[in-house]
């Protein structure tokens, strides 16, 4: 991870008022120069020629952009090069030596002072002092840095909420559009952290979640720049996930900058999970030619119906193109492909072979925008359906259609009597859909629509 100094937390308009296949070939273009100037560097004085150097120059820039994302490197702009800048987004350039100040810049002192000016009245008072709070914790527990609110005064991170021109010559612009800032560590303005008030800030995933952007923003503060690993919370897209939100690329970047904190270790990472332990959870389950894969954290379990015992394996050396945390996944055995969800992106596997033009957004399967992360996904083979979960939801994906089916989202409440409100993994087997929710796996009958039994999610692994 490289370390730099102005970050500004943008979001990119979604959609830039049409869809992307809407757009003429002109404007895609118009779309693609305006994004990779900003953040690669693209000479503006480019913009609109045709000539071979231009056309060369705009290539490089979307193969490194390319490359940084881990998009496959084609130079052209194809829908998933597309769709990932019109995504929300962090506004520091992605290309180190397009900095806006010096690398390296760092708190000389390990005793950091901050202040929260002023509040947003989309949460209570305290929620906005827990979250600001636990943000600072996330890196005080990496770090020998300790943080101490002050009320009164000039600290040395002044925090604030505000809308268009608040003050510092760089204005937010509306609902939508940038989100947040941080300035890098220094003097007067430096390590200031402004938040716009036109954006719904929440304490989950509704919206934006302002732990979360605060945590992004405040590594900003402190000197980081972004991460090219998807797990990362110093990432450039916004994603809202759950757990503890540093990776190992998170950590290094931050203890390159101050060292490790000197009495607590922290793992960005949990250590292998044991399969019999009462209170386990799964991540994802799915079938995967004949057998079943369990996810889990960093690993997964492969259980082959001639072997009793499971077999535990980190997923990335098996599958080293995919992110360290599954959310969802399941098998769709007509095309001999199985679908992985982290995030916003899904991946698609052919066997043990990542299928060419993957990762994809999430949202190209026809999910809306707000849904940020699938919880479970299932493919039910009687229907040709594919359930797919978030939170207290879910839809119906057609797979021959690829759409999905009108009426959607449910409630799982409502369809899954007997059900818990959210599901955690999901696998269809003989007949009978597998729900997984914390400790507790539902056997569920689908014609007959109630839950057969109720057992531990560990019985699955043969506990």
């Amino acid at each position: 991870m490289e370390i730099t100094g102005l970050l500004l937390l943008v979001v990119v308009a979604q959609s830039f008022a049409m869809p992307l296949s809407s757009l003429e070939e002109t404007d895609k273009r118009l779309l693609a120069e305006k994004y990779l100037r900003r953040f690669y560097n693209l000479q503006a004085g480019l913009q609109g020629t045709k000539t071979h150097r231009s056309s060369d120059a705009m290539q490089a820039k979307i193969r490194e952009m390319q490359s940084f994302f881990n998009l496959q490197v084609t130079g052209s702009l194809d829908s998933n090069t597309l769709e990932l800048m019109s995504m929300a987004r962090c506004g520091v350039p992605d290309v180190g030596e397009y900095n806006h100040f010096p690398r390296h810049l760092k708190w000389q002192n390990t005793n950091v002072t901050f202040r929260i000016v002023n509040y947003t009245p989309d949460l209570k008072k305290a929620d906005v002092d827990r979250a600001i709070r636990n943000a600072f914790n996330i890196w005080a527990d990496v770090t020998p840095l300790t943080f101490k609110k002050l009320h009164e005064g000039k600290a040395d991170i002044m925090i604030s909420f505000g809308t268009k021109e608040h003050g510092d010559f760089n204005p937010f612009d509306g609902p939508d559009g940038l989100l947040a800032h941080a300035y890098p560590p220094g003097r007067d303005i430096g390590g200031d952290t402004h938040f716009d008030e036109d954006e719904h800030w929440s304490k989950d995933s509704d919206a934006y979640n302002l732990f979360l952007v605060a945590t992004h923003e405040f590594g900003h503060a402190l000197g980081l720049s972004h991460s090219t690993d998807p797990g990362a919370l110093m990432y450039p897209v916004y994603s809202y996930s759950q757990g503890y939100p540093l990776s190992e690329d998170d950590i290094t970047g931050i203890q390159a900058l101050y060292g490790p904190n000197p009495t607590r270790k922290v793992k960005p990472k949990p250590d292998a999970p044991n399969k019999c332990d009462p209170m386990l959870s799964f991540d994802a389950v799915t079938e995967l030619r004949g057998e079943t894969i369990i996810f889990k954290d960093r690993f997964y379990w492969r259980l082959h119906p001639q072997f009793a015992e499971p077999e535990q394996t980190l997923i990335k050396s098996t599958w080293p193109s995919l992110p360290n945390k599954v959310d969802a996944a399941y098998e769709y055995p007509e095309k001999d492909m199985v679908f992985i969800f982290s995030g916003i992106r899904m991946w698609a596997l052919n066997g043990y072979n990542l299928v060419e033009g993957y990762p994809k957004y999430i949202h190209k399967l026809g999910l809306p925008r707000t849904v940020r992360t699938v919880d479970a996904a299932v493919y039910i083979p009687d229907t040709g359906k594919t359930l797919l979960f978030s939170e207290e939801h879910y839809w119906s994906y057609d797979e021959k259609t690829n759409t999905m089916d009108s009426g959607f989202p449910r409630s799982i409440e409502m369809d899954f009597p007997g059900m818990a409100e959210e599901v955690d993994a999901a696998v269809y087997q003989y007949g009978y859909l597998h729900f997984f929710h914390e400790h507790t796996q539902f056997e569920y009958s689908y014609s007959a629509r109630k839950v057969i039994q109720i057992v531990r999610t560990n019985s699955f692994l043969n506990c």
